[in-house]
């Protein structure tokens, strides 16, 4: 049995609309002036940045949960972002293809904003 780590990821609409085209099961590659992916660690910090941030930028903001190999997030440090709830990883954008290799199952919308 493969250790997990259940990580949330704010995104907006655009980004969704990517994630779906991948079947649900990979983040999009970060544009150039996104250097780091950010997925955080709980889903209170993600309901935050998706009603206060993503909505008011993009008209919606969504919530989304997902399984990481254990295993893979060993090799990053968590970093706190402004406060101790706001808890994050900084993965490298170099790294992201194999971060979505690390997901296990599907990467659900647990939470909508408009």
């Amino acid at each position: 049995m493969v250790e997990t780590v259940t990580l949330w990821r704010p995104v907006g609409p655009e980004e969704l609309a990517l994630m779906q085209d991948a079947d649900m099961r990979a983040f999009p590659p970060r544009l150039p002036e996104q250097p780091i992916f950010y997925p955080v660690l709980t889903e209170d910090y993600a309901v935050k940045i998706a009603r206060d941030w993503n909505v008011k930028a993009s008209g919606s903001g969504y919530v989304t949960r997902f399984e990481v190999r254990k295993d893979f997030l060993d090799a990053y440090d968590v970093q706190e972002a402004g406060g101790r709830s706001h808890l994050e990883y900084g993965i490298p954008a170099e790294d992201l293809p194999a971060f979505n290799d690390a997901i296990v199952g599907q990467i659900d919308v647990v939470q909508t904003f408009r």
